[in-house]
């Protein structure tokens, strides 16, 4: 009787705790429902003109109208607001320095690096110079986000497992997400500058022009120029070339597992000479570190326009949750458009001199001054708030470096850097509007690319430029690298006035491509600087395919030109590779027997996920680069952890391959018999670095390594929930140096093509989804197609939801 009273009890036990767990999960559940968006019903707001409608279509895309401009920011804030909340806040809260007060010391360093901008402290500045309908279309959108947090059933699910309440949005928030921008696409200016000065300072004039090369004949320039002949060999290599002392028992690591080929994005446009409608084509695939949700949120926005055809203007495209409410990239019904990073050079490093008779100065290039001190708070959840003294030169703040100190001259910090200037692209009705417009965009320093209803089509700068002093010819290398305090060089004087902006317009073969890399060999180029320009292969491949693909293109067809995996860089890597795998090397090493039949038996030609060949080739490429640039790699990331060799140019391979090809004896690295035998070694680290990661070289797909790897932020720090708030992890054709580009977690953001007037013909597709909320249906709509690189329309299908806004 007592077993049996023991059974009873014990088995009441766990179906009471198996009650519980099913009641929690089932909170859970309930919890997560509360915060999903609301899709259908009415609402009344206070400050409407008229009546606004908010109608979605099966994959959650909607086309927001209303009678005012201000009415439709109201709304876009809304769905904002409750789509994506969480995305915006980590937008702003990246800007301002502000995430540790949501995830802890942890997220201190990043927050240190970006509050030494003081980026919330200048945009209150910026608020406040803003003429007063501007302010009043932000503030418009702050509270139609606001009212969409209000209206939710439940705080957005991130903020209860961060145990944070979402904090109100503001309007200045709104101009801290343009410069969450500002750090993504320039901020790694900063280790590039360092990496440049390190090897200024480690090798002489002649190295350094060999090593860092200005142009090369990968550039493919939209003014058609030619890269300048290559001079002579130096004499001698420097005394850091060669590989990094090998550590023993530690793993073989290839860099290329390490160095993020992170430069990326494409645009095109196809004048009307080469449409099949006469009308002009403009495609743009912006190219960001990829998450869930996706950075870019789809929609159409329709208000009344005297200016647009009918009296009603509809714009078509992607929008930037937590920006000021427009369309990023898209159509306005009379002109399309699309950015690619310009990489011009928009940041210098200018070194101080400090001086014990001079206590609290600095010693610019100008002379001494005493910087101004700003004191900044940053919240730390769990921890009590840390203080951080800002110091402030007349030229930027002060970033103190291997025990170096620098002011960090930047044009994010210049009062004109911010404004709201890419709302005149709603209403532009030519190219030659868009191109004044967009050269006074308050944005990083963009290739804009637009093209017309009429077939014209033209490339400019858009955003702030600086204006360089003294000789422009020899202004673009000096400001490469890092400024000293007596130098004879000076950083910038001023901004570029906007109409000196450089520009292409309606070039003889009828498209403009840009891709990161160089955009000009002529005098503009100075104007431009350089950045960190991409090789110039991505780009040279995108024009060319365009040319190759006939003269009259539709729609569907330039989009493809965006999927182009060829790989035509890499094969040349291959055949060095076999050139070098003869018998004599194969005789005795199976590995490399079975490395290059693999070469020759898995080789699509392009970087497909199957194909074996195509990641041994790259890895070979990148094993070369390991034994020339290894030590200097290991040098400068105890400067910068984003400092390497690659960051300082990424003309590397263009280098790697002139000496592969001429072979001097002055520059073969210390430890190798010939430049044969150094193509060997690289063979050998190849294979290494895949057996000690315990991956046989027959297994070795492109596609095993490249697999999507692209999460919810919040599962970094809930990593459990993973599974609920990640994609699939599937294989991603494409890489770096094509236009297709595609890493784990870096790739192309959105794929966009529409002809202006012709939005019905337009093509779209994304990682991810229109929602950031795991229960939504919107969640990962959108996902299968953009892996598999199938388009779906760029304009909403028919309305399945309905949310209507009442004065």
């Amino acid at each position: 009787m007592g077993k049996s009273r023991w059974k009873t009890w014990t088995l009441r036990g766990v179906g009471a705790l198996l009650a519980l767990v099913l009641l929690a999960i089932l909170a859970a559940w309930l919890f997560l429902r509360a915060s999903l968006a609301q899709l259908d019903g009415e609402r009344r707001v206070d400050g409407l003109s008229a009546e606004v409608r908010v109608e979605r279509d099966a994959d959650g895309v909607p086309v927001i109208s209303g009678a005012s401009r201000q009415d439709v920011a109201y709304a876009t804030g809304f769905v904002h607001g409750q789509e994506r909340f969480f995305q915006m806040d980590l937008l702003r809260r990246t800007a301002a320095g502000e995430l540790a007060e949501l995830f802890g010391p942890k997220a201190l360093p990043p927050d240190r690096s970006n509050r030494l901008h003081r980026f919330r402290a200048r945009a209150e500045a910026t608020l406040a110079r803003l003429p007063a309908n501007e302010r009043a279309l932000l503030e418009r959108y702050a509270q139609g986000v606001n009212d969409g947090i209000e209206a939710l059933g439940a705080r957005p699910f991130e903020y209860a497992l961060t145990g944070a309440a979402p904090r109100p949005w503001t309007a200045p928030d709104s101009l801290l997400v343009v410069w969450a921008m500002y750090i993504d696409l320039q901020g790694a200016q900063q280790a590039r500058e360092l990496a440049r000065g390190w090897l200024r300072e480690h090798s002489d004039d002649a190295q350094l022009a060999f090593l860092l090369p200005e142009a090369t004949a990968f550039d493919a320039t939209l003014d058609k120029g030619k890269a300048p002949a290559s001079g002579p060999l130096p004499p001698q290599a420097p005394a850091w070339w060669g590989a990094a002392p090998t550590v023993p028992g530690a793993p073989v690591r290839l860099a290329g597992l390490d160095v993020t080929d992170s430069v990326g994005s494409n645009n095109y446009a196809l004048a009307g000479s080469r449409s099949s409608t006469g009308a002009a084509i403009v495609a743009d695939d912006m190219h960001l570190g990829l998450r869930l949700p996706n950075i870019w949120y789809r929609l159409v926005l329709r208000f009344p326009d005297p200016a647009a055809p009918g009296g009603q203007r509809r714009l078509a495209g992607v929008s930037l949750p937590g920006a000021p409410p427009s369309v990023i990239v898209g159509s306005n019904g009379q002109v399309a458009w699309a950015f690619t990073n310009s990489y011009a050079d928009s940041l210098d490093l200018v070194e101080l001199q400090r001086d014990p008779a001079r206590p609290g100065q600095v010693r610019l290039p100008g002379g001494w001054e005493t910087p101004r001190e700003h004191v900044e708070s940053i919240a730390v959840k769990g921890a009590a708030p840390e203080r951080m003294v800002v110091q402030e030169t007349s030229l930027g703040p002060i970033r103190t470096v291997a025990q170096r100190s620098y002011a960090v001259r930047w044009i994010a910090h210049d009062p004109a850097a911010l404004n709201m200037n890419h709302l005149k692209l709603e209403s532009v009705a030519n190219v030659e509007d868009a191109l004044r417009a967009a050269a006074s965009d308050g944005i990083p320093a963009q290739n804009f690319v637009a093209g017309d209803v009429h077939g014209n089509i033209g490339w400019t700068i858009a955003g702030l430029l600086p204006r360089r002093a003294g000789d422009p010819q020899a202004a673009t290398p000096a400001a490469s690298f890092p400024f000293a305090p007596d130098s004879a060089a000076s950083t910038w004087a001023g901004v570029l006035p906007y109409a000196d902006h450089p520009r292409i317009v309606n070039p003889g073969d009828g498209q403009i491509t840009t891709a990161n890399s160089r955009q000009l060999m002529g005098g503009g180029h100075a104007l431009l600087g350089d950045g960190g320009y991409d090789l110039g292969q991505r780009n040279r491949q995108l024009h060319e395919g365009l040319l190759a693909m006939g003269a009259r293109l539709d729609v569907r067809q330039a989009f493809d030109a965006a999927l182009d995996d060829r790989a035509i860089l890499v094969g040349d890597w291959r055949q060095r590779a076999l050139g070098v795998l003869d018998a004599q090397a194969l005789e005795g090493h199976p590995q490399r027997a079975e490395f290059r039949r693999l070469l020759e038996g898995s080789w699509s030609g392009r970087a497909s996920v199957e194909s074996v060949g195509y990641r041994l080739a790259r890895d070979f490429m990148w094993a070369v680069h390991d034994l020339l640039y290894g030590r200097v790699n290991a040098a400068l990331k105890e400067i910068d952890p984003k400092a390497s060799a690659a960051a300082a140019s990424t003309r590397w391979q263009a280098v790697a391959a002139r000496l592969l090809d001429q072979q001097p004896q002055a520059w073969l690295p210390a430890g190798h018999a010939s430049w044969r035998a150094l193509q060997l070694a690289a063979v050998d680290r190849a294979i290494a670095a895949l057996q000690d990661a315990r991956i046989p070289l027959a297994e070795a797909s492109w596609g095993q390594r490249n697999t999507a790897d692209i999460a919810h932020p919040i599962s970094m720090a809930v990593p459990a929930l993973r599974p609920w708030l990640a994609a699939p992890g599937e294989p991603l054709a494409g890489d770096a140096h094509m236009p297709r580009v595609a890493g784990p977690n870096f790739g192309q953001s959105e794929r966009l093509t529409v002809s202006p007037g012709r939005e019905e013909e337009g093509l779209y597709n994304m990682p991810g989804g229109q929602s950031g909320h795991p229960l939504s249906p919107f969640f990962l709509r959108d996902h299968a197609a953009w892996v598999e690189g199938k388009p779906t329309p760029l304009l909403p299908g028919p309305v399945q939801h309905t949310l209507r806004f009442v004065p």
